[in-house]
């Protein structure tokens, strides 16, 4: 599978902590992020990550043509919903298109969590479905 990893300033703590706790998941995937926020998970864990742009400077849009080309599985997406980010169209284009292709998108620890725990179980035959019918 085919996992971004995005998180805002005040998230990259939360998503380099949730890294380290799911390392033994995400070594068996692809992995993907913007800039800074791979560098971070990189930096402390044995993880390989593709890293693109930071967010504000065209990470989210590399992401997103990735969702438009079909080429991405699984978006975490770990938002400060309490600070105003200067890129919001771009984060907003990046949830839209998450939407439109049927992407799983967690935006917080807790959904994050869930969708980790469906891929450990293996269960991923709803994607092939999603696929086939695009």
């Amino acid at each position: 599978m085919n996992i971004a990893l995005v998180a805002h300033d005040k998230k990259k703590k939360d998503i380099v902590n949730f890294s380290i706790a799911y390392e033994r998941i995400f070594e068996k995937h692809n992995l993907f992020a913007t800039g800074t926020t791979g560098t971070r998970i990189q930096e402390a864990t044995n993880l390989t990550i593709h890293r693109f742009n930071s967010g504000p400077l065209g990470g989210d849009q590399q992401i997103g043509a990735m969702i438009a080309e079909n080429k991405m599985d699984i978006v975490i997406f770990l938002r400060d919903p309490l600070t105003a980010q200067p890129h919001e169209p771009d984060i907003l284009a990046l949830m839209r298109l998450c939407d439109v292709h049927n992407i799983p998108l967690a935006t917080n620890i807790g959904g994050a969590e869930l969708l980790l725990k469906g891929l450990e179980r293996g269960d991923l035959s709803w994607r092939k479905v999603i696929r086939q019918s695009d």
